[in-house]
């Protein structure tokens, strides 16, 4: 049988929201917010509340130090500085976990960060050194097909993979830049049907047609989306009505994911430029 694990960015807002309440419902994986980017510790301790209540899988959500930007402005960031800021916002999500009898499992990096990653050795470097000082038992979830995935491999991190149903994709499988026509889709029923074709076609249509192979052991849905809990009960549904199993990458007693969530150098996808 298929297996997915299926994510979503949340606590995302000043106050616990309602909408996070339905998404974890349908997820098995939550990337929570630190606080650097949005979300602050009332809201971080509530998302994990919940989410150990819906059986949710938890994640430190980190960026950079940027809320007015919502952590979507790229940064040059010294590497002891970003070492030390990741560090910090995992072990405060840790700390809120640990006070509800849960841990991180994983972290997902965001916005600006998430794409330097892709693209600069030096910015994943100091966000898998911030880990290891935190546990070493944790993982990566990054873009399929990134460098990032194959730094964490070497450094013995489990590296699950991740695609964007939500998202257009260029031929190159860079994600379509949020500025333009195309780059973000909130058609539920569109939604949930990528995630499907991702999943059994190990692949997807970009903007221009063109089929691209996405190889991923994880989907995310974007949290923030005004249509976001409709995609994320959509997709939920139209996964377990293909007969693939919905379940969280990052879900084992010991804190790293079952043996399908690393891939040979090559399988995850075409990097990206």
């Amino acid at each position: 049988m298929d297996r997915i694990d299926l994510n979503a960015d949340l606590g995302e807002s000043t106050v616990p929201l309602p909408a996070d309440r339905a998404i974890l419902a349908c997820v098995t994986s939550a990337n929570i917010a630190c606080g650097f980017h949005a979300g602050n510790p009332t809201v971080m301790a509530a998302t994990i509340a919940r989410a150990v209540a819906a059986g949710v899988t938890i994640g430190a959500h980190v960026s950079y130090r940027d809320r007015a930007g919502f952590g979507r402005r790229p940064m040059v960031v010294g590497r002891p500085d970003l070492v030390a800021d990741v560090v910090l916002q995992i072990s405060d999500l840790a700390d809120l976990a640990d006070r509800h009898g849960a841990a991180v499992r994983y972290v997902k990096a965001h916005g600006a960060l998430y794409h330097a990653m892709n693209a600069d050795d030096e910015v994943t470097g100091a966000v898998l050194d911030a880990m290891a000082r935190c546990d070493r038992r944790l993982g990566l979830l990054a873009q399929a097909g990134s460098p990032a995935l194959a730094a964490a491999r070497r450094a013995g991190v489990v590296a699950v993979p991740e695609a964007f149903p939500d998202r257009g994709y260029s031929s190159s499988t860079a994600l379509v830049d949020r500025a333009e026509a195309g780059a973000v889709l909130d058609d539920p029923d569109v939604v949930a049907a990528r995630a499907v074709e991702l999943v059994r076609t190990g692949g997807l249509r970009t903007a221009d047609g063109d089929w691209v192979p996405i190889h991923a052991r994880s989907l995310c849905i974007h949290g923030d989306g005004p249509r976001a809990v409709d995609a994320a009960a959509a997709t939920r549904r139209a996964l377990e009505q293909a007969g693939i199993m919905v379940a969280s990458a990052f879900a084992g007693d010991d804190g790293v994911g079952d043996p399908g969530t690393t891939l040979p150098a090559g399988e995850e996808g075409r990097p990206h430029p």
